[in-house]
């Protein structure tokens, strides 16, 4: 019963939630619990894969965010990272990667023109830049930044990542940041794909085009690297929510550290 009435209390359309979402009250695990985030989504990712990290005695990860356009999200990972870092001792590296001038011009059907055009989401690079106080950007073309971004910057271990790219050519571009040493990721990335969900009567999104498209490819080009959604990711929440739907993990199976075992308990036995 009372978590019924929490539900209904802290539904994601009410106002109460909203202005919890912009106070610090209770722990980060708390909020999160209950989406009191403006982007809980984003929260997710990081705090797992801080989690993560440190269990795997890891010091330091990087979250990287593709397609910055205004930079509201990006500030937002600024603010959760301060959070996550304090609760888990895991130093983090925030990167956004955009064109700056908008989206680049489809690639054919894949990239839905029917949806989206070129130009769209110009960035305001100088006013975003007086904004950020931590966050790096990576600004050209993934298809150009991506393959050249570990070599040229040298980050942290990627342990999260944000796919808001829209186009099915430049998400692929995108994913080969999953392409280098086992040393630059954890074993297990979380991830946000934001375009994996239909809009009604608009959007009608399917494995053939789009961002589901590009983890299709990717994962018929990769045995032992897949990006799989969470199973029974919304029954595990207790604020169901559509953002649940759109994450996913990218599981390196012949990483080093894939067996290496990271929960708290150290002897589970059942008594009879």
């Amino acid at each position: 019963m009372i978590r019924r009435m929490l539900n209904f209390v802290l539904s994601p359309q009410n106002a109460l939630l909203k202005a919890w979402s912009n106070t610090k009250l209770g722990s980060f695990k708390l909020r999160l619990d209950y989406d009191a985030f403006p982007r809980p989504h984003y929260a997710y990712c990081v705090y797992f894969a801080a989690q993560q990290a440190r269990a795997l005695g890891m010091d330091r990860i990087s979250v990287l965010e593709f397609g910055v356009a205004g930079g509201r999200g990006l500030m937002e990972l600024e603010r959760i990272v301060e959070e996550i870092e304090k609760e888990f001792g895991v130093e983090i590296e925030v990167w956004g990667f955009d064109t700056g001038e908008g989206l680049p011009e489809p690639e054919g059907f894949r990239d839905l023109p029917y949806i989206w055009q070129e130009g769209f989401f110009k960035m305001d690079q100088e006013s975003l830049k007086s904004k950020l106080s931590r966050a790096k950007l990576i600004i050209g073309n993934v298809k150009d930044t991506v393959p050249s971004f570990v070599d040229e910057h040298r980050p942290a271990p990627l342990g999260a990542a944000i796919f808001d790219l829209d186009f099915w050519s430049s998400t692929c571009d995108s994913l080969q940041i999953f392409d280098g040493h086992e040393d630059t990721r954890l074993p297990r990335i979380f991830c946000y794909f934001d375009d994996v969900s239909s809009a009604e009567g608009g959007g009608l999104l399917n494995e053939y085009v789009g961002q589901l498209a590009s983890i299709a490819d990717y994962n018929s080009q990769n045995e032992v690297k897949k990006i799989a959604p969470i199973a029974g990711m919304r029954s595990i929440r207790k604020i169901q929510a559509g953002w649940n739907d759109k994450i996913y993990v990218h599981h390196d199976f012949s990483h080093p550290e894939y067996n290496h075992y990271i929960h708290s308990s150290k002897d589970r036995q059942l008594e009879i």
